[in-house]
């Protein structure tokens, strides 16, 4: 016994010593243990992709920031024990305190990973700044006081090359800089809507998701923070009714104010500014069949108002004319059929006695948007059609009268006139008429039926009365004839004897700019000697090629466009917007060559007039050809 007791007690004596000695947590470090080494400026680590990342904690910035005052280092680095760590330190976890935040962040946007790396898109330190230096929302320096979250956010959303390599834009931060909302921010105002307003804070969805405050459906209500007034009159309205009825294809806040964009109404080049509502935002829907598709909604209403008198005052620049909200409402929109609407018949009256002093319902029932008379069945919009019908047909007798009488004496007049004209020369030979014939008839035909491919809204395309496809179809067989026949009088030249004299005195040369200079100063009435030309005179010359030349530039890129799958897999696809872009201009500088300077030698000038007949019948007067050939001693 007394050895066991011997035993026993420096045994249990040791245990306790030893239970002591590692049961007994060690002194809680201070913070000033930590800033002994994390204190130092210099003190830096190396980052996971080698990059050099500082461990230096600003003591006075942190004993100032929200966490410096309420927490010790340890408290967040809860497994650091000693000065010497064994191992580094864990991330730290801002969950461990924030975890409601965490978990809306989880669910939102930035918590993705972005396509830049592996990482999430952004991170809590990356809007609220280093956690060690973080300050509370309310304090003007922290980069989540309300108004530096546009800037905040403007760190990443307004850097265009971050934005497109994650497959968005920086032009939506761009817009709401520049936006109503933006501008009132910047000069300081404590109301207007920031970022966090209309996206959230932490859990920040895409529209996309039925969740998020900026879906389509729960924009009005997003909005209707700030403009609840606004928001409970859209709300009733014909638009927010069909919103509610989940309607998408009813229009919210933000498709006529647009989105990052908005401006106040009073700026001209807001889409809700009086002279854009119409088209730009009311037109946007109501100007299409889709409405009347899918809702019986009427699709004329748009076109039928500019055709009144209230559009096309507008059109001309009125800035009182009555637009489609001045009749309507605003965000009050109603059926006629509601007795609260506007134009409802009750409360047209007050609605036309705001620019209409005075009217009563003699005025006021009067169809607005069928005044031309194509579909009512009231008697004024009957008279109107009675009207245009009996005038459509008396302008086309008189006017067709008139042209057919003036026509009749003008060929008598003109074939008079030419006969007085003997004796003749050959201008053109019967080969080179009917290369021209076929050149104008193809050339008129290209303008015609391409200028109204492009511009299918055009009155001129509306005139020719049939479909693209078939404009499409004839502007490729007029193509094809002027290729075809460039192809022929390249053979032309090259074969016929005729053809080779064409060439040959059609050729360029020196002298013809000084023939140029000479005729400038002739008509200016600077020198008294007219210069004398050959076969053909510069402006002949300058034509034939400008002329060969488009022929080949048209036909090479109409060819390019015709067969743009070909093009485009073989060269690249801006090839064939290349060659459209040619194509178009070319289009209009031929035109408007022929036009202004063609025209002018075959109708204008006042030695030919009323017209060069030669390529009629290929002659011309000797003595004209005499007086303005004078030089050409080959002549037939």
């Amino acid at each position: 016994m007394d050895i066991a007791r011997r035993l026993f007690v420096p045994s249990f004596v040791f245990f306790l010593l030893f239970w002591a000695a590692t049961a007994v947590p060690a002194q809680k470090l201070k913070d000033a243990d930590c800033l002994t080494c994390h204190g130092d400026a210099t003190l830096t680590t190396e980052g996971a992709n080698g990059s050099t990342v500082s461990l230096f904690v600003d003591q006075n910035k942190f004993k100032h920031s929200v966490h410096g005052r309420m927490f010790h280092c340890v408290d967040c680095h809860s497994d650091v024990k000693s000065l010497a760590h064994e191992k580094p330190p864990e991330k730290v976890s801002c969950s461990q305190c924030h975890a409601d935040a965490q978990e809306e962040w989880s669910r939102g946007i930035h918590s993705k990973d972005g396509k830049l790396g592996q990482t999430a898109a952004a991170h809590c330190q990356d809007c609220h700044g280093d956690a060690h230096e973080i300050v509370g929302p309310g304090g003007p320096s922290s980069p989540v006081y309300r108004a530096n979250i546009p800037a905040t956010c403007g760190r990443c959303h307004g850097q265009q090359f971050l934005m497109e390599s994650n497959g968005e834009s920086a032009q939506a931060f761009v817009s709401y800089q520049s936006s109503v909302h933006g501008r009132a921010v910047a000069n300081g105002s404590k109301n207007a809507a920031v970022c966090t307003d209309c996206h959230g804070a932490h859990e920040i969805l895409p529209a996309n998701d039925a969740k998020s405050p900026i879906s389509k459906f729960a924009v009005a209500a997003t909005c209707g923070k700030c403009h609840g007034e606004v928001a409970n009159t859209f709300n009733v309205s014909i638009h927010g009714q069909a919103l509610a009825r989940g309607n998408a294809m009813a229009p919210t806040c933000t498709d006529c104010h647009g989105i990052h964009s908005i401006k106040p109404h009073t700026d001209p080049n807001s889409p809700i500014a009086e002279q854009n509502v119409s088209r730009d935002i009311c037109g946007r829907c109501h100007g299409g069949v889709r409405l009347s598709q899918e809702f019986g909604v009427p699709s004329n209403r748009v076109t039928s108002y500019f055709d009144s008198y209230h559009g096309l005052a507008a059109e001309g620049g009125s800035v009182v004319a009555a637009n489609c909200s001045s009749c309507h409402g605003v965000h009050d929109i109603l059926p006629s059929s509601d007795p609260r609407s506007t134009i409802n018949r009750a409360n047209l009256d007050a609605t036309c006695g705001k620019c209409h002093k005075g009217v009563t319902q003699r005025f006021t029932r009067t169809p607005v948007h069928f005044q031309d008379g194509t579909r009512a069945r009231d008697i004024g919009s009957i008279a109107v059609r009675w009207v245009r019908g009996i005038y459509i047909a008396l302008i086309l007798l008189v006017i067709g009268a008139m042209f057919l009488h003036n026509a009749v004496i003008w060929r008598h007049k003109a074939v008079a006139r030419r006969r007085m004209q003997n004796p003749f020369m050959t201008r053109m030979t019967v080969n080179q008429r009917w290369q021209h014939l076929v050149l104008l008839t193809s050339f008129i035909v290209l303008v015609i039926s391409g200028f109204a491919l492009k511009f299918p809204n055009s009155w001129f395309a509306h005139t020719l009365g049939m479909g693209e496809n078939l404009r499409g179809i004839i502007h490729r067989i007029a193509g094809v004839v002027l290729i075809g026949a460039g192809i022929y009088h390249v053979f032309y030249l090259a074969a016929a004897r005729e053809g080779r004299r064409l060439l040959r005195d059609i050729a360029p040369r020196p002298k013809d700019a000084l023939d140029l200079w000479g005729t400038m100063r002739y008509y200016l009435g600077l020198s008294s000697e007219k210069p004398k030309f050959g076969r053909f005179n510069y402006a002949e010359k300058a034509e034939y090629w400008a002329l060969v030349w488009g022929t080949a530039l048209m036909g090479l890129t109409g060819v390019m466009i015709w067969a743009k799958v070909w093009v485009g897999d073989l060269l690249a696809r801006w090839w064939v917007d290349v060659a459209t872009a040619v194509h178009f201009y070319e289009a209009i500088l031929a035109t408007l060559a022929i036009v202004v300077w063609h025209f002018y030698q075959v109708f204008f000038d006042p030695d030919v007039y009323p017209m060069n007949w030669a390529w009629w019948d290929g002659k011309m007067p000797v003595e004209h050809y005499e007086q303005e050939h004078e030089l050409d001693k080959d002549r037939e």
